[in-house]
């Protein structure tokens, strides 16, 4: 069984500077941000054969590595979609497009703006797995910032905020989505994330490890089906 107290983990010193550090904390919320920015870089050069394949279906591959940050699992997916950059991050990004196609997230809420591509938000998100992981609630920072000749919207929980009593106040070590144009076909974009989630509270293993690689990715990863199908190219 784990617990919130069992995840702690080795940390690097980027995931002490992301835990310990409240909203109160944050003059300069850009430095902050671009701490997450180079952490996502880093887990975007890992090497192949760190990688293990936790499930593969036609559109999409999903791998997993020990995390640095949490005695837990760092999930990555990866897959094609048929829309460009624009439109895809829309869609991700803190927003109503996102609570259309994300079936988990059942509310969302903008605590504070620090600039235009860089908030403070608290959302929650529906039990899974017949409610074996009830209600959570994460605070998150969200930044989103250009890469290469795409973007990547990244982010990491903060340990800030009062707690509702009705979720589990869960936490999303330091992760994010990089969308750039396939080379032969501008009009479609390649998606890859990385998830880091401690879901806290008293979950057995396998059940962690079920909502994130079944729940959570797939889910992400379908909703251009369902929301960017009528989106202009």
């Amino acid at each position: 069984m784990l617990s919130g107290s069992d995840l702690s983990g080795p940390h690097t010193n980027s995931s002490l500077f992301l835990r310990e550090e409240k909203m109160e904390a944050l003059p300069d919320a850009t430095a902050f941000a671009t701490k997450v920015q180079n952490t996502l870089i880093q887990y975007h050069s890992i090497d192949d054969d760190k990688w293990r394949v936790a499930k593969k279906t036609k559109d999409v591959t999903i791998w997993r590595k020990p995390s640095e940050e949490f005695n837990g699992y760092l999930f990555k997916a990866q897959g094609v979609i048929d829309d460009n950059v624009n439109s895809v991050i829309d869609h991700i990004l803190p927003g109503p497009c996102r609570l259309d196609w994300d079936s988990l997230m059942t509310s969302m809420d903008i605590l504070k703006q620090f600039e235009e591509n860089c908030c403070v938000l608290r959302y929650t998100t529906a039990g899974q797995l017949w409610n074996i992981v009830s209600p959570r609630e994460f605070v998150d920072l969200s930044y989103t910032v250009a890469y290469e000749e795409g973007l990547l919207s990244c982010g990491v929980s903060l340990d800030w905020g009062e707690k509702k009593p009705e979720f589990v106040r869960g936490y999303n070590h330091p992760c994010g989505w990089f969308c750039v144009p396939l080379k032969d076909n501008a009009k479609q974009s390649l998606l890859t994330g990385y998830i880091q989630t401690d879901l806290r509270g008293m979950l057995p293993q396998s059940a962690v490890d079920t909502a994130m690689k079944e729940d959570n990715f797939l889910n992400k990863y379908q909703f251009p089906e369902q929301c960017c199908s009528g989106s202009s190219a």
